[in-house]
């Protein structure tokens, strides 16, 4: 069922997309600099294609800057979640180590305790 609801949706999306580009197919040109400091400077840069793609290009650079934002803003909880992973890791080993030196006989210390009345 969340199969076809995802799918939907994503079908949705697809159709919302493919409409805003096709009301969106007008040519516009994009300069890097102002006309006049373009004439003081002697060059401009400037490159034209659809509006559709220009907001999809704007969208996608967002998208790109918002993940990399969270990646440098999640450091310390990855930073944090690597060391707490060593020290359990170490914790286990320890434990196993103390497990097999120690002697088997009793496993439970209350019925050792109960026993031994």
């Amino acid at each position: 069922m969340m199969a076809y609801l995802r799918y939907g949706f994503a079908a949705l999306i697809a159709v919302i997309f493919v409409t805003v580009a096709l009301a969106n197919r007008a040519m516009v040109e994009v300069k890097l600099l102002p006309d006049t400091m373009a004439a003081l400077l002697g060059f401009n840069f400037s490159l034209t294609l659809p509006l559709f793609i220009w907001l999809g290009m704007a969208i996608g650079i967002g998208l790109l800057l918002g993940f990399i934002w969270e990646w440098f803003r999640e450091y310390g909880y990855r930073a944090e979640a690597a060391q707490l992973r060593r020290e359990s890791d170490a914790m286990r080993s320890e434990l196993q180590r103390v497990e097999k030196a120690a002697p088997q006989t009793r496993k439970d210390d209350v019925l050792a305790l109960v026993e031994s009345k």
